[in-house]
This record gives C-alpha cells, structure tokens and sequence, in this order.
C-alpha cells in the first residue's frame, strides 16, 4: 500500500492529498453496498482492499437470500479482517412491520453481523419508535447506523433532516446516512442526474454542530458525487453506497492518486495556477 512501508512505491511516491488514517477510524469511513458478491468475489476484493474498507453493508433485503453457511462465511470472512458489516435498513424495516424486530436483532448477532442499520425509508417510523429502534439495536451491537430520508420521494426537507441526525445521535446512533440509494439519483441532496445539490448540502451543514457533521455518511456511489464531497469536505469525509469494484477507485481519489483530485492537491500547492493550462 502506498499509504504504509509494504507498499510497492512507498519509498518514491507520497499520496499528494496526504496520508489516511488507518482502521479503525473514526472519520474518512468508507461503506461498500454488496448487493450479492459470492465468497470468492469477498475474498478477492478484500485481499487487495480490506484497508479501505470500514463497513459492509449487505443491500436492502438481500440476507435473508444467501444459504446460510455462505452468509456466515461472508461475515467470518469480514470479521476477520476487521471490517464491520451490517444488513440493510430496509431488512430492517419489513421485521419492525411484522413485530419481529427484537428477533431480528438477536438472529443477526448470532449469524455474525457486528453492525447494525436502522431507517425507516420505506415505512412509516413516528420519532419514539425510531429512537426505541435505534436503542434496540444499540444494546446489542457495538455500531449502529441510522438512515434520513425517504427512498421513494423526490424532495427533503433539509433542515427537518439535520435536526433528525441530531436526535439519532442522541438515540445512540454512532453515524447517520443521509439517504441516496445505489443509483444516486433523484433522492437526498442529488438530482435526477445525480448532480448534488449545493444549496441542499450547504444548509444541511449550517444547521449541523461541528461534532455532529463528522457523523454524517454521504451515501454517493456515483464518482462525480464522490469527488465533489471530497472536493468540499476533504479526504476524511464519510461516504457510503460504494459499489464493491470501486473500493480501490475511491481510495485513489481520497488519495489524490486519480486525476479528479490531483487537480486539488496542485491547486493548493499553487492557487493561481491553472493545473491544465500546461
């Protein structure tokens, strides 16, 4: 690794945005979404990655979909690489509906899931049930996320959300996602092309404590969207919703090690030049 003294061009190349944090970590949080990957896939991505990767999270509904012995695999697998893994919100959700929440809770301890999500992007979840969930969840688990925003809907009420990450924190929530899907489009702070939204994003931060913007998860699987946060937050800005085969892709831009943020790198060394004019 080029961050550490193993790496292959250690000795020659320097990472131009700076060196990382190395795990555990407590900002610059990188959360990969699986949507199925097989045991050998994990194996793979993970020998040549599982530095830059602090959660995996197991898509929406797709646990339950795994035989069993290869969804404990999966997570002794990541486990023993420390990285932390949880089932998707919206798996969730569906045992909160059928009152089988608590259950739920203990069955994914005991499969070897050693974080936990909580939102309520499909449902309906009044703030006192939102808080026991969180709770709930927080009294078995070491790491608990929770998730703003409405999976179907268009519009959010930015100011709204930043008081509700607030209050999730003060649930136990240990980082709150702020709602973008795996498409990354037409949801949160994106449009329907996936652009951020500046005014969005800027008054989502002015209503957010300093504290409290440190645990907020961008879910951005998109690059343009990945640069921007980087570009308006640094390297060490969380980010979420990265598809699996972009886990070294985003490393490199947290890095400076892709064109994208080297332009960033060159302009703080040299803020009147114009990186491509040369």
């Amino acid at each position: 690794m080029i961050v550490s003294d193993g790496g292959a061009f250690s000795q020659m190349i320097s990472a131009p945005l700076g060196l990382r944090a190395e795990k555990p970590r407590s900002t610059g949080l990188t959360m990969v979404i699986d949507k199925g990957l097989g045991f050998s896939t994990l194996t793979d991505i993970l020998e040549v990655g599982a530095a830059y990767v602090d959660l995996f999270k197991f898509g929406f509904g797709t646990s339950p979909l795994y035989p069993e012995p290869i969804l404990r695999r999966k997570l002794g697998l990541l486990s023993e690489v420390e990285v932390l893994a949880c089932p998707g919100g919206t798996l969730g959700e569906i045992a909160w509906l059928q009152g089988s929440y608590t259950d739920y809770l203990q069955r994914c301890q005991s499969i070897g899931f050693t974080a936990m999500e909580v939102s309520d992007g499909t449902i309906e979840l009044p703030a006192s049930d939102r808080q026991k969930a969180i709770a709930q969840a927080k009294d078995i688990f070491p790491v608990v996320v929770s998730e703003i925003g409405k999976k179907l809907s268009h519009s959010m009420d930015i100011v709204n959300c930043a008081r509700s990450v607030i209050a999730d924190l003060n649930a136990g929530s240990d980082y709150v996602i702020i709602e973008g899907r795996e498409s990354g489009e037409g949801v949160g702070v994106y449009d329907a092309n996936g652009k951020v939204l500046d005014n969005l994003v800027q008054t989502f931060i002015d209503e957010l404590p300093a504290w409290a913007r440190k645990k907020v998860i961008w879910e951005a699987p998109k690059k343009q969207q990945q640069v921007e946060f980087i570009r308006r937050f640094g390297s060490d800005v969380n980010l979420g919703n990265i598809p699996a085969g972009d886990l070294l892709a985003l490393e490199c831009l947290r890095l400076g090690l892709r064109a994208d943020t080297l332009v960033l790198a060159m302009q703080a060394s040299h803020p009147h030049r114009n990186p491509t004019a040369q």
